[in-house]
């Protein structure tokens, strides 16, 4: 398993993820921000695991993002 962790509070919007991962991102038409889909949010912090199965798409999303807001780790 990967723990995703997405700091959306710092998103620039530049749809980078959404490009790398499309399954998993999505830009919001409310706020220009990127979405990670069914991720749960703490504090304005979001998680999720994933599958190991989605590393490569992940580090796609992360190594995409001028903010550098999109972490991951594996369990």
């Amino acid at each position: 398993m990967i723990n995703i962790t997405y700091y959306r509070n710092k998103c620039i919007g530049c749809n980078g993820c959404v490009e790398a991962n499309p399954d998993r991102w999505r830009i919001s038409k409310k706020d220009g921000k990127s979405v990670l889909i069914e991720g749960k949010e703490k504090k304005g912090i979001f998680s999720l695991s994933v599958a190991d199965e989605e590393l490569e798409s992940i580090k796609a999303a992360s190594k995409n993002c001028p903010a550098k807001i999109i972490k991951f780790h594996r369990k």
